[in-house]
Protein backbone atom coordinates (compact mmCIF):
# COMPACT_ATOMS: atom_id res chain seq x y z
CA UNK A 1 0.00 0.00 0.00
CA UNK A 2 2.65 2.57 0.77
CA UNK A 3 4.27 2.05 -2.39
CA UNK A 4 1.63 2.88 -4.85
CA UNK A 5 0.87 6.18 -2.15
CA UNK A 6 4.74 6.71 -2.91
CA UNK A 7 4.25 6.18 -6.55
CA UNK A 8 1.30 8.69 -6.50
CA UNK A 9 3.05 11.41 -4.99
CA UNK A 10 5.68 11.44 -7.26
CA UNK A 11 3.83 11.08 -10.54
CA UNK A 12 1.23 13.99 -9.21
CA UNK A 13 3.27 16.43 -6.85
CA UNK A 14 6.84 15.68 -7.57
CA UNK A 15 7.80 13.71 -4.44
CA UNK A 16 12.04 13.01 -4.40
CA UNK A 17 12.73 9.83 -2.00
CA UNK A 18 15.99 11.35 -2.34
CA UNK A 19 14.53 13.64 0.10
CA UNK A 20 13.68 11.54 2.85
CA UNK A 21 9.84 10.72 3.50
CA UNK A 22 8.18 10.78 6.61
CA UNK A 23 5.51 8.21 7.15
CA UNK A 24 2.52 9.33 10.01
CA UNK A 25 -0.08 7.53 11.07
CA UNK A 26 -3.08 10.38 11.57
CA UNK A 27 -4.03 8.73 14.84
CA UNK A 28 -0.69 9.36 16.09
CA UNK A 29 0.26 12.82 14.46
CA UNK A 30 0.28 14.31 17.90
CA UNK A 31 2.96 12.81 19.27
CA UNK A 32 4.99 12.08 16.15
CA UNK A 33 8.10 14.60 15.23
CA UNK A 34 6.55 15.71 12.47
CA UNK A 35 9.31 18.08 10.16
CA UNK A 36 7.93 20.20 8.18
CA UNK A 37 11.04 21.11 5.53
CA UNK A 38 10.45 16.92 4.29
CA UNK A 39 7.89 15.44 2.61
CA UNK A 40 5.04 13.78 4.83
CA UNK A 41 2.89 10.82 4.41
CA UNK A 42 -0.24 10.93 6.59
CA UNK A 43 -2.03 7.74 6.88
CA UNK A 44 -4.62 5.92 9.00
CA UNK A 45 -3.99 3.04 11.07
CA UNK A 46 -6.47 1.07 9.19
CA UNK A 47 -4.82 1.39 6.07
CA UNK A 48 -1.39 0.63 7.73
CA UNK A 49 -2.57 -2.30 9.28
CA UNK A 50 -0.96 -1.70 12.18
CA UNK A 51 -1.69 -0.72 15.73
CA UNK A 52 -4.41 0.07 17.34
CA UNK A 53 -6.91 3.01 16.83
CA UNK A 54 -7.91 3.40 20.94
CA UNK A 55 -4.55 3.50 22.53
CA UNK A 56 -4.06 7.35 24.34
CA UNK A 57 -1.40 9.59 22.31
CA UNK A 58 0.74 11.80 24.67
CA UNK A 59 0.94 14.76 22.36
CA UNK A 60 4.89 15.63 21.61
CA UNK A 61 6.92 17.73 24.58
CA UNK A 62 7.26 21.12 23.12
CA UNK A 63 4.16 21.86 21.14
CA UNK A 64 2.04 22.77 24.42
CA UNK A 65 -0.77 25.26 23.65
CA UNK A 66 -4.14 24.32 22.16
CA UNK A 67 -2.44 23.13 18.89
CA UNK A 68 -1.35 20.24 21.21
CA UNK A 69 -4.63 18.22 21.25
CA UNK A 70 -5.86 19.11 17.86
CA UNK A 71 -4.09 17.30 15.02
CA UNK A 72 -5.64 20.10 12.31
CA UNK A 73 -4.45 22.72 14.56
CA UNK A 74 -0.79 20.94 14.78
CA UNK A 75 -1.01 21.26 10.85
CA UNK A 76 -1.78 24.52 10.55
CA UNK A 77 0.86 25.48 12.98
CA UNK A 78 3.53 23.75 11.28
CA UNK A 79 2.55 24.99 7.77
CA UNK A 80 1.20 28.14 6.02
CA UNK A 81 -2.06 28.12 5.31
CA UNK A 82 -2.13 28.32 1.86
CA UNK A 83 0.71 25.25 1.73
CA UNK A 84 -0.85 22.48 -0.67
CA UNK A 85 -1.99 18.90 0.76
CA UNK A 86 -1.94 16.27 -1.93
CA UNK A 87 -5.35 14.09 -1.35
CA UNK A 88 -4.88 10.75 -2.72
CA UNK A 89 -7.76 10.17 -5.28
CA UNK A 90 -9.34 12.81 -5.00
CA UNK A 91 -8.06 16.95 -7.36
CA UNK A 92 -5.93 19.02 -6.26
CA UNK A 93 -6.59 22.90 -4.51
CA UNK A 94 -6.83 21.48 -0.72
CA UNK A 95 -4.45 23.77 1.35
CA UNK A 96 -3.75 23.38 4.48
CA UNK A 97 -6.34 26.01 5.87
CA UNK A 98 -9.22 23.93 3.87
CA UNK A 99 -8.57 20.58 5.75
CA UNK A 100 -11.56 19.36 7.99
CA UNK A 101 -11.56 16.29 10.40
CA UNK A 102 -12.94 14.65 7.27
CA UNK A 103 -9.79 14.36 5.35
CA UNK A 104 -7.32 12.87 8.05
CA UNK A 105 -9.58 9.10 7.56
CA UNK A 106 -8.04 8.66 4.11
CA UNK A 107 -4.36 8.97 3.46
CA UNK A 108 -2.98 13.03 2.71
CA UNK A 109 0.78 14.14 1.45
CA UNK A 110 2.06 17.32 2.54
CA UNK A 111 4.95 18.46 0.08
CA UNK A 112 7.82 20.21 1.90
CA UNK A 113 7.88 23.61 3.13
CA UNK A 114 11.04 25.74 2.49
CA UNK A 115 13.39 25.79 5.57
CA UNK A 116 12.92 29.28 5.77
CA UNK A 117 9.51 28.69 6.04
CA UNK A 118 9.08 26.00 7.98
CA UNK A 119 9.20 28.44 11.25
CA UNK A 120 7.71 26.25 14.37
CA UNK A 121 10.16 23.05 12.99
CA UNK A 122 13.28 22.27 15.49
CA UNK A 123 15.84 23.47 12.93
CA UNK A 124 14.41 26.06 11.78
CA UNK A 125 16.97 28.35 13.61
CA UNK A 126 19.57 26.75 12.74
CA UNK A 127 18.95 26.96 9.10
CA UNK A 128 18.00 30.91 9.70
CA UNK A 129 21.21 30.99 11.60
CA UNK A 130 23.29 29.43 8.22
CA UNK A 131 21.48 31.28 6.08
CA UNK A 132 22.60 34.53 7.30
CA UNK A 133 26.40 33.60 7.85
CA UNK A 134 26.45 32.73 4.19
CA UNK A 135 28.49 34.72 1.87
CA UNK A 136 24.65 35.94 0.04
CA UNK A 137 23.63 36.10 3.86
CA UNK A 138 23.59 39.11 6.34
CA UNK A 139 26.93 41.40 6.04
CA UNK A 140 25.95 42.28 9.81
CA UNK A 141 25.53 38.75 11.01
CA UNK A 142 28.45 37.97 8.43
CA UNK A 143 30.78 40.10 10.62
CA UNK A 144 29.91 38.90 14.07
CA UNK A 145 31.94 36.69 16.74
CA UNK A 146 31.27 35.18 20.28
CA UNK A 147 32.76 38.15 21.99
CA UNK A 148 30.82 40.78 19.88
CA UNK A 149 27.35 38.39 20.36
CA UNK A 150 27.92 38.06 24.71
CA UNK A 151 26.65 41.43 25.08
CA UNK A 152 23.27 40.80 22.88
CA UNK A 153 23.00 37.19 24.61
CA UNK A 154 23.19 39.28 28.05
CA UNK A 155 20.42 41.77 26.96
CA UNK A 156 18.04 39.01 25.73
CA UNK A 157 18.44 37.25 29.50
CA UNK A 158 17.49 40.53 30.86
CA UNK A 159 14.96 41.33 28.79
CA UNK A 160 13.11 37.92 28.78
CA UNK A 161 13.63 38.49 32.93
CA UNK A 162 11.43 41.57 32.97
CA UNK A 163 8.62 39.68 30.86
CA UNK A 164 8.35 37.04 33.16
CA UNK A 165 8.15 39.53 35.70
CA UNK A 166 5.53 41.01 33.64
CA UNK A 167 3.28 37.89 33.42
CA UNK A 168 2.44 38.62 29.80
CA UNK A 169 2.03 34.84 27.74
CA UNK A 170 2.95 36.40 24.51
CA UNK A 171 5.64 38.60 25.44
CA UNK A 172 7.45 35.77 27.61
CA UNK A 173 7.28 33.49 24.22
CA UNK A 174 8.84 35.91 22.52
CA UNK A 175 11.63 37.19 24.44
CA UNK A 176 12.70 33.64 24.93
CA UNK A 177 12.90 32.63 21.75
CA UNK A 178 14.95 35.81 20.83
CA UNK A 179 17.01 34.48 23.96
CA UNK A 180 16.86 30.93 21.95
CA UNK A 181 17.79 32.34 18.45
CA UNK A 182 21.25 33.78 19.78
CA UNK A 183 22.15 30.78 21.31
CA UNK A 184 21.63 28.67 18.56
CA UNK A 185 23.19 31.69 16.74
CA UNK A 186 26.40 31.64 18.79
CA UNK A 187 26.60 27.60 18.54
CA UNK A 188 26.46 28.32 14.68
CA UNK A 189 29.55 30.40 15.35
CA UNK A 190 31.39 28.11 17.25
CA UNK A 191 30.66 24.94 14.65
CA UNK A 192 32.09 27.31 12.42
CA UNK A 193 35.38 28.72 14.23
CA UNK A 194 35.69 24.91 16.17
CA UNK A 195 33.52 22.34 14.58
CA UNK A 196 31.66 22.45 17.92
CA UNK A 197 27.92 23.18 17.29
CA UNK A 198 24.42 23.58 17.64
CA UNK A 199 23.91 19.13 17.45
CA UNK A 200 27.36 18.74 20.12
CA UNK A 201 25.81 21.39 22.53
CA UNK A 202 22.32 20.11 22.91
CA UNK A 203 23.47 16.88 23.02
CA UNK A 204 26.00 17.67 25.79
CA UNK A 205 23.09 19.54 27.63
CA UNK A 206 20.57 16.85 27.09
CA UNK A 207 23.06 14.28 28.70
CA UNK A 208 24.43 16.55 31.28
CA UNK A 209 20.57 16.54 32.59
CA UNK A 210 20.29 12.98 32.18
CA UNK A 211 23.14 12.18 34.03
CA UNK A 212 22.37 14.44 36.91
CA UNK A 213 18.71 13.68 37.51
CA UNK A 214 19.72 9.68 38.40
CA UNK A 215 16.30 9.49 40.31
CA UNK A 216 14.14 10.31 36.90
CA UNK A 217 16.30 7.94 34.62
CA UNK A 218 17.81 5.84 36.83
CA UNK A 219 16.77 3.34 40.20
CA UNK A 220 17.78 6.49 42.73
CA UNK A 221 15.15 7.55 44.98
CA UNK A 222 15.27 11.13 46.28
CA UNK A 223 13.08 12.44 48.95
CA UNK A 224 12.37 16.34 48.12
CA UNK A 225 13.71 19.20 45.99
CA UNK A 226 16.07 19.63 48.38
CA UNK A 227 17.88 16.26 48.07
CA UNK A 228 17.87 16.62 44.26
CA UNK A 229 19.18 19.92 44.71
CA UNK A 230 22.19 18.59 46.66
CA UNK A 231 22.66 15.23 44.81
CA UNK A 232 23.38 17.33 41.45
CA UNK A 233 25.59 19.39 43.29
CA UNK A 234 27.61 15.95 44.23
CA UNK A 235 27.23 15.22 40.67
CA UNK A 236 28.39 17.92 39.39
CA UNK A 237 31.39 17.57 41.50
CA UNK A 238 32.26 14.34 40.86
CA UNK A 239 32.43 14.80 37.14
CA UNK A 240 34.72 17.55 37.63
CA UNK A 241 37.28 15.42 38.78
CA UNK A 242 37.57 17.70 41.96
CA UNK A 243 35.75 15.83 45.35
CA UNK A 244 37.77 18.68 47.55
CA UNK A 245 35.60 22.29 45.43
CA UNK A 246 33.81 23.85 47.14
CA UNK A 247 30.12 23.20 46.59
CA UNK A 248 29.64 26.68 46.15
CA UNK A 249 31.64 26.34 42.87
CA UNK A 250 32.28 29.33 40.84
CA UNK A 251 30.30 32.33 39.37
CA UNK A 252 30.65 34.52 36.33
CA UNK A 253 32.41 37.84 37.33
CA UNK A 254 29.93 39.71 35.74
CA UNK A 255 26.83 37.90 37.61
CA UNK A 256 24.52 40.80 38.45
CA UNK A 257 25.34 41.10 42.59
CA UNK A 258 21.87 40.04 44.04
CA UNK A 259 21.95 37.14 42.08
CA UNK A 260 25.55 36.04 42.76
CA UNK A 261 24.28 36.45 46.91
CA UNK A 262 21.25 34.23 46.11
CA UNK A 263 22.77 31.31 44.26
CA UNK A 264 25.44 31.24 46.93
CA UNK A 265 22.63 31.06 49.60
CA UNK A 266 21.06 28.42 47.41
CA UNK A 267 23.80 26.20 47.05
CA UNK A 268 24.52 26.51 50.83
CA UNK A 269 21.41 26.23 52.19
CA UNK A 270 21.59 22.61 49.63
CA UNK A 271 23.82 21.53 52.02
CA UNK A 272 22.02 22.29 55.37
CA UNK A 273 24.07 26.01 56.24
CA UNK A 274 20.85 27.98 56.20
CA UNK A 275 17.91 29.47 58.62
CA UNK A 276 15.28 26.99 59.06
CA UNK A 277 13.03 29.42 57.92
CA UNK A 278 12.29 33.27 57.32
CA UNK A 279 12.21 34.16 61.12
CA UNK A 280 15.66 33.56 61.22
CA UNK A 281 16.23 35.63 58.13
CA UNK A 282 14.12 38.56 59.09
CA UNK A 283 15.96 38.53 62.78
CA UNK A 284 19.51 38.66 60.86
CA UNK A 285 18.17 41.76 59.07
CA UNK A 286 17.62 43.38 62.29
CA UNK A 287 20.81 42.96 63.70
CA UNK A 288 22.47 43.95 60.09
CA UNK A 289 19.96 47.42 60.46
CA UNK A 290 21.11 47.87 64.61
CA UNK A 291 24.88 47.53 63.61
CA UNK A 292 24.61 50.17 60.98
CA UNK A 293 22.81 52.53 63.33
CA UNK A 294 25.69 51.81 65.96
CA UNK A 295 28.15 52.98 63.06
CA UNK A 296 26.00 56.16 61.70
CA UNK A 297 26.91 59.36 63.08
CA UNK A 298 30.24 59.86 61.93
CA UNK A 299 32.07 59.98 58.45
CA UNK A 300 31.65 57.22 56.24
CA UNK A 301 34.11 54.53 56.93
CA UNK A 302 35.28 51.26 55.54
CA UNK A 303 33.35 49.27 58.44
CA UNK A 304 30.13 50.96 57.78
CA UNK A 305 30.04 50.25 53.76
CA UNK A 306 30.70 46.59 55.24
CA UNK A 307 27.76 46.89 57.44
CA UNK A 308 25.47 47.67 54.88
CA UNK A 309 26.69 45.12 52.30
CA UNK A 310 25.70 42.68 55.34
CA UNK A 311 22.19 43.88 55.75
CA UNK A 312 21.76 43.55 51.92
CA UNK A 313 23.28 39.97 51.98
CA UNK A 314 20.65 39.56 55.08
CA UNK A 315 17.64 41.09 52.69
CA UNK A 316 18.55 38.86 49.65
CA UNK A 317 18.28 36.31 52.16
CA UNK A 318 15.08 36.76 52.99
CA UNK A 319 14.03 37.20 49.93
CA UNK A 320 15.02 33.82 48.84
CA UNK A 321 13.53 31.93 52.08
CA UNK A 322 9.63 33.65 50.70
CA UNK A 323 10.35 32.77 47.45
CA UNK A 324 10.93 36.10 45.98
CA UNK A 325 13.56 36.74 43.05
CA UNK A 326 14.94 39.81 44.94
CA UNK A 327 16.80 40.93 41.18
CA UNK A 328 13.30 40.93 39.78
CA UNK A 329 11.97 42.64 42.68
CA UNK A 330 14.00 45.56 42.93
CA UNK A 331 13.81 45.92 39.31
CA UNK A 332 10.21 46.14 39.74
CA UNK A 333 10.46 48.32 42.75
CA UNK A 334 12.90 51.09 40.91
CA UNK A 335 10.32 51.33 37.98
CA UNK A 336 7.55 51.76 40.27
CA UNK A 337 9.97 54.65 41.70
CA UNK A 338 10.16 56.24 38.06
CA UNK A 339 6.20 55.94 37.73
CA UNK A 340 5.43 57.54 40.90
CA UNK A 341 8.55 60.29 40.59
CA UNK A 342 7.21 61.26 36.59
CA UNK A 343 3.69 61.60 38.07
CA UNK A 344 4.54 64.24 40.39
CA UNK A 345 6.95 66.14 37.94
CA UNK A 346 3.94 66.01 35.69
CA UNK A 347 1.74 67.03 38.61
CA UNK A 348 4.47 69.86 39.40
CA UNK A 349 5.06 71.17 35.68
CA UNK A 350 1.05 71.47 35.78
CA UNK A 351 1.26 73.90 38.65
CA UNK A 352 4.83 75.76 36.48
CA UNK A 353 6.93 74.20 39.38
CA UNK A 354 9.56 71.77 39.10
CA UNK A 355 11.11 69.59 41.99
CA UNK A 356 13.59 71.73 42.74
CA UNK A 357 10.66 74.56 43.62
CA UNK A 358 8.56 72.43 45.62
CA UNK A 359 8.75 71.55 48.99
CA UNK A 360 9.12 68.01 50.21
CA UNK A 361 5.54 68.06 52.07
CA UNK A 362 4.26 68.86 48.83
CA UNK A 363 6.21 66.32 46.32
CA UNK A 364 5.00 63.79 49.34
CA UNK A 365 1.66 64.27 48.82
CA UNK A 366 1.74 64.19 44.74
CA UNK A 367 3.99 60.60 45.55
CA UNK A 368 0.95 59.04 47.93
CA UNK A 369 -1.58 60.39 45.00
CA UNK A 370 0.57 58.29 42.14
CA UNK A 371 0.18 55.63 44.75
CA UNK A 372 -3.54 55.40 44.86
CA UNK A 373 -3.52 55.79 40.87
CA UNK A 374 -1.68 52.32 40.73
CA UNK A 375 -2.56 50.53 43.68
CA UNK A 376 -4.69 47.51 42.38
CA UNK A 377 -8.29 47.97 42.36
CA UNK A 378 -9.83 46.19 45.06
CA UNK A 379 -11.67 43.21 44.19
CA UNK A 380 -15.69 44.14 44.35
CA UNK A 381 -17.21 43.19 47.54
CA UNK A 382 -19.58 39.94 47.45
CA UNK A 383 -23.25 41.06 46.98
CA UNK A 384 -25.50 40.08 49.89
CA UNK A 385 -27.62 36.75 49.90
CA UNK A 386 -30.85 37.14 49.29
CA UNK A 387 -33.27 36.73 52.13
Amino acid sequence: MLDALVAEARLRWGLDPAEGIQVVAAERLLASPLEASRPVLIVPLAVLRAGSTDAAVEPLPGRAGPASTDPLGLIRRLYPVDHPVGVFGAADGTTVGSLDPERLLAPLYLPPVAPELALAGPWAMPWISSRLRRPDGCPWDREQTLATMTPYLTEEAVESGEAIASGKADDIAEELGDLAFLAIFCLELLGEQHGVGVAEGLERAAAKLIRRHPHVYGQVEIADGDAAYRQWQEIKKREKGDLAASLLGEQPKGLPALVAAYRVQEKAGAVGFDWPDACGALAKIREEAGEIEAEMGGDTDPQLAREVGDLLFAMVNLARHLGVDPERELRAATHRFRDRFHHIERRLAERGKTPVQATLVEMDALWEEAKTLTRPAEPDPKPEEAP
